[in-house]
């Protein structure tokens, strides 16, 4: 099922701050996932398998690298989990990057909320404003992502424009 996404990543110096806001706007918390994703060689977009206690997903996405709100593209499947889905696509495709972080999960309407502990990276919060049938539109999405940013005091400097699986292999 595909879906348009118009999300930020950003630096996250507090995660404690950024809790306090989505208390303070009665976020629903979902939980806290470890999340193993896997990224693979493809020739377009990015794709990863998510094993996560909380959300196991195959996602394919495409958005632009830019240090502000993008559009993002994204199809997901949700299999069970089972080894032999990693070790097909692992063969055939090979393996990029693995990123393995711990992340808080958080809702508000349409729009969810990551605070997230990557391996190697640090500390990151991220919104993700979600647009499933259509009904909400693209205009709304940025309003949604930019009235977030301005609540937890993100500003342009804060933004990240690449992928956590980007960052890792600049480190490499």
């Amino acid at each position: 099922m595909s879906h348009l996404n118009i999300e930020i990543k950003a630096h996250c110096p507090d995660p404690a701050q950024v809790r306090a806001v989505l208390r303070a706007h009665n976020a629903e918390f979902r939980g806290l996932d470890h999340q193993i994703d896997t990224y693979f060689h493809v020739p377009n977009g990015r794709l990863k398998l998510r094993e996560g206690t909380i959300e196991h997903a195959l996602i394919h996405y495409q958005r632009p690298n830019q240090a502000e709100p993008k559009p993002s593209m994204v199809a997901i499947y949700r299999p069970a989990p089972d080894p032999a889905l990693k070790e097909v696509l692992s063969r055939a495709l090979g393996i990029r990057i693995v990123v393995d972080k711990e992340r808080e999960i958080y809702f508000i309407d349409n729009v969810k909320f990551h605070i997230d502990t990557v391996k190697n990276l640090g500390h990151f919060v991220e919104i993700e404003a979600i647009d499933r049938d259509g009904s909400i539109g693209q205009t709304r999405l940025y309003e949604q992502c930019h009235f977030y940013m301005s609540q937890f005091g993100i500003h342009e400097v804060d933004l990240i424009d690449r992928s956590y699986s980007d960052m890792l292999l600049e480190k490499e």
